[in-house]
């Protein structure tokens, strides 16, 4: 198919959308820089100027029963990672507060598990209500697969985006777990926009999946129309079943971010776990390819880059933080 870069760039800006054939013919594109130039002006005509920024803390690890094999915290596979019921709110608050204190917005607990339910979400609850007390932050959650009361709660206590991801295709989804479904996925995302939560949902690239299987996920996500689509690179971890995955490439990556960008011309794409492996000219090419949000501090299994070295990287690609 013979596309015009120039002419799609405009109708995106313009408030269009493009088609699967128009997304598969951006992703074979010879010049990467000037796919990634066109995403830049997608992005910075529809996208505020500021970096879009969060955290998040890992608010109870492991234990999990689900059998994503991506995942070090299933209990499915040994693979050595943290494991606790819970944290305290005095640890908390000392992470919300040094994340306030470094200019970073939202603030999300994150929980390991299928779902937090009962007295244990009723606690996880009383700590947003006290957070909402104690600093200026976004409150975001990512605590399983709730229903719509459970996801009321959460709004009540000061909750104001929900995090679930659908991880990729569904196609590819359902060779990589058998515990839930990309279905048990979409109604709590439902549930949570019932609720009246904004959503963040994007998911993890390089889990032997190839291009095609990406730009379906990039649809499959235009459908759900969230908020913020965070993109993880799988790094994968000793003990889960894909420790032996190779690595996709740089330009791979660099590739299905701007291509992620034309087919959600309006969401905040952001880097979230992963990106620790990618070269500092890397992922200033995507910060002026398509992300315009980021994922800061610690992750859930992995570590990412230190903030002040996020704070150069925002200001050399031309964003405010």
């Amino acid at each position: 198919m013979t596309i015009d870069l120039n002419e799609i760039t405009a109708r995106l800006i313009g408030g269009g959308r493009i088609s699967r054939e128009e997304a598969d013919a951006l992703a074979a594109w010879p010049d990467l820089d000037a796919l990634c130039e066109a995403a830049d002006r997608v992005t910075r005509a529809l996208q505020p100027r500021e970096i879009d920024s969060c955290s998040i803390v890992n608010a109870r690890s492991g234990l999990c029963g689900e059998d994503c094999k991506w995942c070090a915290q299933s209990t499915h596979y040994s693979t050595g990672c943290d494991v606790y019921p819970g944290i305290d709110y005095g640890r908390v608050l000392e992470a919300a507060r040094h994340n306030e204190r470094e200019g970073i917005r939202r603030f999300s607990l994150v929980t390991s598990g299928r779902a937090a339910r009962g007295k244990e979400l009723e606690g996880y609850c009383g700590q947003f209500r006290r957070l909402s007390e104690d600093t200026g932050l976004y409150l975001c959650a990512s605590m399983g697969l709730l229903g719509l009361e459970e996801m009321k709660m959460l709004k009540e206590a000061g909750v104001k985006r929900y995090h679930c991801n659908m991880e990729t295709s569904d196609a590819c989804f359902r060779s990589l777990c058998s515990t839930h479904t990309p279905e048990d996925k979409r109604a709590t995302i439902a549930a949570a926009r019932q609720a009246g939560l904004e959503i963040c949902s994007g998911g993890i690239i390089g889990m032997g999946e190839g291009m095609k299987e990406r730009i379906d996920f990039a649809f499959e996500l235009a459908e759900i129309d969230p908020d913020s689509v965070p993109i993880n690179i799988l790094c994968p971890i000793p003990g889960t079943p894909l420790e032996g995955t190779p690595l996709i490439s740089e330009e791979d990556i660099i590739r299905t971010a701007a291509v992620f960008r034309f087919v959600l011309p309006r969401q905040s794409i952001r880097f979230a776990g992963g990106r620790m492996r990618l070269s500092e000219a890397s992922m200033a090419r995507m910060l002026r390819g398509g992300v315009n949000g980021v994922l800061m501090g610690d992750m859930l299994t992995t570590v990412s880059h230190q903030i002040a070295d996020d704070r150069r990287l925002f200001a050399a690609t031309g964003w405010d933080f």
